[in-house]
């Protein structure tokens, strides 16, 4: 059985309008608070009258998500899955619905202005931006609020966006590899025209110069980020004359594509061959244990979604709050998949 949203607040000593600026996100609303009362409406099971909301503001209480067909296998991506399990875990909180539309390439555009047009939505969350991601001039353009989950390089324009820092990340790995005495190392990143794997690489190539290591380009792949991925360019490499004595892997779906590809050549993680791995703490795909098999730039996916869901619902509320940015920094997490190069 549900509550209300007076007996939510007297159940809290507040007042619901301070319960109701609390689950909307409203910074004037202390942190601790918030926290308190969206734990409270969880445990007692209140769910905000999204149509009396709707009236009442104006608003369409929802929040879109546009997937053009090209990469609608990112649906199906845990990546894609968990953020979305975050981001829908706070519209839910907030009284908001989330609108999911998958679209040809084509039509992406006019998907968006469909949306603004009817006023389907209240906000946009734009997914996997490009160096030069033509959505940001576009939503901006069309007036509506719109937070990007990662960056886009070469936009000069203020825009509001969650990121992890990539670049930092990735620099790390490599520095902790060199470190180990690794001078072979290879990266095995996504594809390049995406934002992050571009920051990825720079990350890389810095750590290289810095560590006087000349890069290699016959140690460096690029792909969309799978199993099969991994495992092939693992195989590949392993075949050089002067193969890699550590991976630097873009995703954990990419490392256990390398894993697999070491076991069929007879070689143990952390003793004939170390691997570092980006981990987004999947949920399906937990790299976890007194000891984790990989060691890892670790940053979670889904507490992402939330963050960027509350950033979003704020540039709703309070438009002259714009543009809002965060950087999220990853953790390097030690696992049994790194060793000093072998000699």
């Amino acid at each position: 059985m549900s509550v209300t949203l007076k007996q939510l607040a007297a159940s809290l000593g507040l007042s619901p309008t301070t319960v109701s600026r609390a689950l909307n996100g409203f910074p004037e609303v202390n942190a601790a608070t918030r926290v308190r009362v969206r734990e409270a409406a969880e445990r007692l099971n209140y769910h905000p009258n999204t149509r009396a909301k709707s009236l009442a503001t104006g608003r369409a209480q929802a929040i879109g998500h546009v997937i053009p067909l090209s990469t609608s296998h990112e649906i199906v991506n845990p990546i894609f899955a968990d953020f979305i399990a975050g981001a829908g875990e706070v519209y839910g909180q907030s009284g908001y619905e989330m609108i999911l539309r998958v679209v040809a390439d084509a039509e992406e555009e006019r998907a968006y202005g469909d949306l603004v047009a009817r006023r389907a939505v209240d906000g946009v969350m734009v997914h996997g931006p490009r160096i030069r991601d033509g959505r940001v001039p576009l939503l901006d353009s069309l007036g509506i609020p719109f937070l990007v989950h990662g960056r886009t390089s070469e936009i000069t324009s203020p825009y509001s966006w969650l990121d992890i820092n990539n670049k930092r990340a990735f620099q790390r790995a490599t520095q902790f590899l060199s470190d180990l005495g690794h001078r072979r190392i290879a990266l095995v990143n996504g594809l390049e025209d995406m934002d992050f794997a571009a920051r990825r690489r720079r990350g890389y190539l810095e750590a290289l110069d810095a560590a006087n290591i000349p890069p290699d380009p016959a140690l460096m792949r690029q792909a969309e980020m799978t199993e099969p991925y991994g495992y092939r360019a693992g195989m590949e490499m392993m075949r050089l004359p002067q193969p890699p004595t550590a991976f630097l892997a873009s995703s954990m779906i990419v490392a256990y594509g390398l894993r697999r590809a070491m076991s069929d050549l007879g070689l143990k993680l952390g003793r004939d061959i170390s691997i570092v791995t980006h981990d987004d703490e999947l949920s399906y795909l937990p790299n976890d244990g007194d000891i984790p098999m990989f060691t890892a730039t670790r940053s979670s996916v889904r507490e992402a979604g939330r963050r960027a869901a509350r950033m979003l619902l704020q540039l709703v509320t309070q438009p002259t709050d714009a543009p809002l940015t965060e950087m999220m920094e990853a953790a390097l997490v030690l696992g049994a998949s790194t060793g000093p190069a072998p000699k």
